[in-house]
């Protein structure tokens, strides 16, 4: 079990603690400060069945300073943008084999448990 973490975010620590209840260890990984590869977020996107744009802080400043709301962007494209900013990424992502899940409300981590 994986979790894709920021330390900052209270729904991201509750996700995390509602993992450590249950007694699961998983890799935490900080996205923020290792941002994962083009590669692996395409594989966790398939595994939650999303697009990438579903994927996405819409909320976040940079996504209004880069005019990600008029743009079109491929799926790589899209892709590359959370890479390198990797605070759009929608968190926390919890990934166990198969399954993947967003930890919003923090209660949906529980079917993977």
């Amino acid at each position: 079990m994986k979790i894709y973490h920021n330390p900052r975010c209270s729904k991201s620590r509750q996700t995390l603690q509602r993992i450590a209840d249950a007694g699961a260890r998983p890799e935490v990984i900080e996205y923020l400060k290792t941002p994962p590869t083009a590669e692996e977020l395409d594989g966790v996107l398939k595994t939650l069945g999303l697009e990438p744009r579903e994927l996405m802080r819409t909320k976040e400043t940079v996504y209004k300073e880069l005019g990600l709301a008029g743009q079109e962007l491929s799926r790589a494209e899209a892709i590359q943008v959370m890479i390198e900013n990797p605070i759009l990424i929608e968190r926390p992502i919890v990934v166990d084999g198969s399954k993947a899940i967003i930890g919003r409300p923090p209660e949906n981590v529980d079917e993977l448990l």
